[in-house]
């Protein structure tokens, strides 16, 4: 926009340009750990000069680049850099290895790689493996192919250009193959500012208002932390960003700055509810009016103890990266139905049959989303295909049921999707590395349990001829896996068979091995 002083209301506006006139010395950003802060008026200064940096590279609108960075202040007003300048931006997980991160910034065709020295030891091997990368940037030092981003941004204007259009986040979900996948969600040139649907989302779920705190315990390259920091920075609200979250910490954050949002993954409630009760009393969490949390399952008992220690002020919400749907739950509702996901908030709820046969209520089925909302998987046709069920069907891979009220549980997964944490993690990719071991002679890789996780990698090796199952080779496997990919993806343990199920067909049947370990739970997730 020309001119932010004409900028949408609040209601509507993911825009900082808004807050930088309003109130720009503001604190829009505040390191937990360091305290370093930037203002709205810096922010937004930023912001513009990175996304004119952007464009003198040559960037347009609907191009592409890719940052991995840690939890560090400059992360945010280089999302907002590239949304200002309408390119396509994926966020990569800090925690990838080298080969990893270089099919990702290859696969998504960024023309610009933006990191830090908190990735060195893997930077040679993805400057080699990504050559059509046209320009290359290190934040907070030196690094060798990589030219100072502070320096490069420094040189450029703070100033908007009234012809910029908002760009999208194109972040990655695990495909058919093994491999992750871009979510493409249609770029349609809109003026900054216009359709801020998070915004939207805090002020009338959450009760969310401009000048509040958000606390942001999570890692900024998920889809979630990136995604509501970026709409609450919208609204005018300070973000708080903890560089690694910490149980207690967190607490005391919430005190210090009078914390009003903030949200979470069902293991950080764990890890808190696990403090001493001296510790929990210890802090003042009464300024809370919302803490959302989704991205895994939260068994019932933790989350009622969350309920009865914070109030009612714990949200829930399923979706996923893709954005085609959404279903909602607050307290109240969710203590009237322990468990529940919520309802049908975006698109409509469907549950159905392996052969796509709608469902009543009360049985279990494939969970899809009706809405005319189209995305796709970058270059996966089948991933795309299989995801849709007719013209207006999608599905995140997951199973469940709706009760009659219209409230929908989640009980499996059919794409055998691991939630670690609030951590995707696609088995494929794990099972692709064993299987090629030579002591390995057939793996299943499957989500088991965890008290504290909800769900912790396990494998099941059928060992090759010649070779001695026991921890030794347990030990050997689980290196060899860390040795290719993130030690997330890789199995905490490994049990082994004399042979796993399988159809004379070949097909494995994991679903055999999975209830073994889920026989005592309600739900297989």
């Amino acid at each position: 926009m020309s001119d932010e002083s004409s900028a949408p209301e609040p209601a509507l506006t993911e825009y900082p340009g808004y807050w930088a006139v309003e109130d720009p010395d503001r604190p829009a950003l505040v390191m937990a750990g360091s305290g370093e802060t930037m203002t709205f008026g810096e922010l937004h200064g930023q912001a513009c000069r990175i996304a004119n940096l952007f464009r003198s590279l040559g960037l347009e609108f609907g191009d592409h680049m890719a940052f991995c960075l840690e939890n560090r202040i400059e992360f945010l007003p280089l999302a907002w850099g590239a949304h200002y300048a309408g390119l396509r931006y994926t966020a990569v997980s800090s925690r990838l290895t080298a080969d990893e991160l270089a099919y990702i910034v290859d696969d998504c065709g960024a023309r610009v790689f933006v990191t830090s020295p908190y990735k060195e030891d893997v930077l040679a091997e993805v400057t080699a493996a990504t050559p059509n990368v046209e320009a290359r940037f290190s934040i907070g030092g030196e690094l060798p192919d990589h030219a100072p981003f502070e320096d490069a941004v420094a040189a450029q204007s703070s100033t908007a250009d009234p012809d910029w259009v908002s760009g999208s986040d194109m972040l990655y979900s695990s495909g058919t193959t093994g491999l992750p996948k871009g979510v493409k969600r249609t770029l349609v040139p809109e003026p900054l500012g216009k359709g801020g649907s998070i915004s939207a989302m805090a002020q009338f779920l959450f009760g969310s208002l401009p000048g509040g705190t958000y606390l942001s315990p999570a890692p900024l390259y998920h889809s979630a932390p990136l995604r509501f920091c970026m709409g609450y920075l919208g609204l005018g609200t300070t973000i708080i960003v903890m560089e690694k979250f910490d149980p207690e910490q967190s607490l005391a954050l919430i005190e210090r700055h009078g914390v009003t949002d903030s949200q979470w993954v069902p293991t950080m409630f764990v890890r808190m509810l696990k403090l001493d009760d001296e510790v929990r009393s210890r802090y003042d969490v009464s300024t809370l009016r919302a803490a959302i949390h989704a991205a895994a399952p939260c068994p019932v008992d933790v989350k009622r103890r969350m309920i009865d220690w914070w109030g009612p002020v714990i949200y829930e919400y399923y979706a996923g990266t893709e954005g085609t749907g959404l279903t909602f739950t607050n307290s109240e509702d969710w203590l009237a139905h322990p468990g529940t996901v919520g309802r049908a908030l975006m698109g409509e709820v469907v549950i159905v049959d392996d052969e796509g046969n709608e469902l009543p209520a009360g049985e279990e089925g494939g969970i899809y989303f009706r809405s005319d909302i189209k995305v796709e998987y970058h270059n996966d046709p089948e991933k795309t295909a299989a995801a849709r069920l007719g013209e207006d069907l999608s599905t995140l891979g997951d199973v469940g049921r709706l009760d009659e009220d219209g409230f929908l549980y989640l009980t499996d997964r059919k794409a055998y999707m691991i939630i670690s944490g609030g951590v995707n993690i696609y088995p494929q990719e794990a099972e692709n590395v064993l299987t090629m071991h030579p002591s390995v002679f057939d793996v299943a890789v499957f989500g088991v349990p965890n008290e504290d996780f909800g769900e912790e990698v396990k494998a099941v090796v059928q060992a090759a001829d010649g070779a001695v199952p026991g921890p030794e080779l347990e030990r050997e496997l689980i290196a060899f896996c860390r040795s290719q990919l993130a030690d997330v993806k890789c199995p905490r343990s490994i049990d082994f068979r004399d042979e796993l199920p399988r159809h004379p067909t070949g097909k494995l049947y994991k679903r055999f091995l999975k209830d073994e370990y889920w026989k005592d739970h309600q739900a297989r997730i």
